[in-house]
């Protein structure tokens, strides 16, 4: 696992750099993958999977290395690359691992930072 803050830009948490192994599974369709995370924030990542996703899916994430769950969606998909997703979870909360999150990532915390 190997993480780096990246620039906020106008994001509704920080990103972090954080390559951790993820496993998704279909919510609204049949689906079971590996894959990984790219960046991670406390709303969503980037992603890579082993199968290509489409956006508007409905997904579950099971990070292996946490043992946590999330239901996400699909945001976006990169149409060069249809395996490099974004996703937004539903709930936002640190399921990727990160021992010392971004002072923006407070549990519940929604609201762009000021």
């Amino acid at each position: 696992m190997t993480s780096n803050p990246v620039d906020r830009e106008s994001r509704r948490s920080t990103r972090v750099r954080l390559k951790v192994r993820i496993e998704a599974l279909g919510v609204s369709e049949p689906l079971t993958c590996e894959g990984e995370t790219f960046v991670v924030n406390l709303h969503g990542a980037l992603i890579l999977t082993a199968v290509a996703l489409r956006a508007g899916m409905k997904i579950g994430i099971h990070v292996l290395l946490t043992g946590k769950r999330a239901i996400a969606d699909v945001v976006y998909v990169n149409l060069e690359q249809p395996r490099h997703c974004g996703i937004n979870l539903e709930k936002p909360e640190n399921i990727w691992g990160l021992s010392s999150p971004p002072d923006d990532w407070h549990k519940g915390d929604t609201e762009p930072a000021p």
